[in-house]
């Protein structure tokens, strides 16, 4: 398979990898799907928006907020390792994680990630969360972006994106995850290089690509061909 080929790393819905996955007797589904009340809700509310447009006329809006937002004003964070190998044992890489999201009911293909906690920065976030999910420890934070946002149409869900090196002695190394109960995530470790073509070929397959992953995958792939001229 192609993308077996591709990855330095790779491993597939189901496989066992920890014993969080050889718990794993069947595909994730969603198997009911019913209206809940604000009221029954434990970590998003809804709310009806007064605002005035640019005419002075006043509007209505439906939105959907997190109760889970801490001191910090952001919500979470998403996670893009650089791994590199200080022998120049293999390419520059990164790291994406497959698992599956009950609410598009599908295996979705993204960063690392996760909620801020209390008392955290978003970048100790990032550092904590890249260990938890894949096992692979930061060397320090290369940057971190703005606050933003992905879908200010329906809520004020927001993130920041938060660019890490991870420096290895030499050969890739696979660390275990430290993975809660409940949790099933696969990890996967694909040369930078190859990442927009690795995520098309997910799509292919019925996986859904996260959109911030997808962003990034193509304008790193769109910055290489303007430079050689392609574009």
């Amino acid at each position: 398979m192609a993308l077996r080929r591709a990855c330095i790393l790779l491993l597939l819905p189901g496989t066992r990898f920890s014993s969080h996955f050889s718990a794993m007797s069947s595909t994730p589904s969603v198997i009911s799907s019913s209206v809940m009340s604000a009221s029954e809700a434990k970590w998003i509310t809804l709310k009806k928006l007064v605002y005035r447009d640019a005419e002075g006329k006043e509007r209505l809006w439906e939105s959907a907020e997190r109760t889970t937002r801490k001191s910090s004003g952001i919500d979470a964070v998403a996670v893009l390792a650089l791994i590199r190998s200080k022998t120049n044992a293999f390419p520059l890489s990164t790291i994406i994680i497959e698992q599956y999201r009950p609410p598009i009911d599908k295996f979705i293909v993204e960063m690392p990630a996760g909620l801020i906690d209390e008392g955290e920065t978003p970048d100790q976030a990032a550092i904590r969360e890249l260990e938890e999910e894949t096992g692979f420890k930061a060397n320090s934070v290369v940057e971190s972006t703005p606050v933003l946002v992905a879908d200010p149409g329906m809520t004020n869900a927001n993130m920041k994106l938060v660019v890490v090196r991870v420096d290895l002695p030499d050969q890739m190394e696979t660390p275990e995850q430290k993975l809660e109960a409940g949790e099933f995530i696969v990890k996967r470790v694909v040369e930078v290089s190859k990442l927009d073509q690795i995520l098309k070929e997910y799509d292919s397959k019925g996986y859904v690509v996260d959109a911030k992953l997808m962003h990034w995958a193509s304008g790193y792939e769109m910055a290489r061909r303007i430079a050689a001229g392609e574009l």
